[in-house]
């Protein structure tokens, strides 16, 4: 059995489809969809039925999935102004076009997706969350737990109990929207034996990582401008593993620069689709 894991298609329903079909899970894989399913894109709703059609899906909360609820829960001009401008029309009007039923199954679905999850894979321990981590607040989360964090190993120590722990104790605002706090600092899970924690993240768009980011593994994109799947943080210090992984690989921006991608975390191996121009 494997484990995949995708991140923000902003609605981009076709190239999600189509990097599912390059991976090919079987029906007793797991595949983990963290966050920012809709808006941007032209088919939200679709996404949101192609993620609940697959076997064995595990979905977060991303930042995007957190605006609508918080916006659908007040109504208010002004939160659907900002909604609308970070995209939210094409959700809006998806959403408005569903029969009763099917749009308030799809609601309440969405308001009790989780933030965060832990999982075990290929021998690491893997924390996947929409948008990162408060890395230092984790560190001495684990640190009154009585988890030592070595230069060795890091945090490999903790369990996996722990490290859900550690998650439950984060601000929920940083689990969906933090950025450079993260993606610019080492976690200090990962230590010099190259054993430890790895956080799988999205949010940031790869075409954006630069900006924020420290020891990228090249530029955030396949070389052609188009968005890829980053590893971070590797070094002498992580043994020269990332300890941080960004798969959000630009589909909010459209034809040209945006991909969706799928990554199977048992060997590392990548599957993209690009988005097309008027989809």
């Amino acid at each position: 059995m494997a484990t995949y894991v995708t991140s923000d298609a902003h609605g981009h329903v076709r190239a999600l489809d189509e990097a599912l079909e390059a991976a090919s899970p079987a029906a007793d894989d797991t595949v983990y969809v963290l966050g920012d399913m809709i808006d941007r894109g032209p088919d939200p709703v679709g996404v949101i039925r192609l993620v609940r059609g697959l076997p064995n899906v595990r979905v977060l909360m991303g930042n995007h999935e957190r605006m609508m609820l918080d916006t659908l829960a007040v109504r208010e001009d002004m939160d659907d102004f900002l909604w609308a401008i970070n995209g939210g029309s094409s959700t809006m009007a998806g959403l408005d076009a569903l029969p009763r039923e099917e749009f308030v199954d799809v609601v309440d679905w969405i308001s009790h997706l989780p933030l965060y999850d832990v999982i075990e894979v290929a021998g690491r321990t893997w924390i996947l969350v929409h948008a990162g981590i408060d890395a230092l607040e984790a560190r001495a989360y684990l640190a009154t737990a009585g988890v030592e964090l070595s230069p060795k190993d890091g945090a490999a120590g903790a369990t996996r109990e722990q490290l859900q722990q550690m998650m439950a104790a984060q601000d929920p605002e940083n689990l969906v929207w933090i950025r450079e706090p993260f993606w610019g600092h080492p976690t200090g899970f990962v230590g010099t034996s190259g054993s430890g924690p790895v956080v799988v993240a999205g949010h940031t768009p790869s075409i954006l990582l630069s900006h924020y980011a420290d020891r990228m593994e090249g530029d955030g994109t396949d070389g052609e401008g188009r968005g890829a799947m980053v590893r971070v943080g590797a070094c002498a210090e992580t043994g020269g593993e990332p300890d941080r992984i960004d798969i959000d690989c630009s589909a909010a921006a459209g034809a040209g620069q945006g991909r969706v991608g799928v990554m199977r975390l048992d060997d590392g191996e990548i599957f993209y689709a690009t988005i097309r121009a008027r989809e």
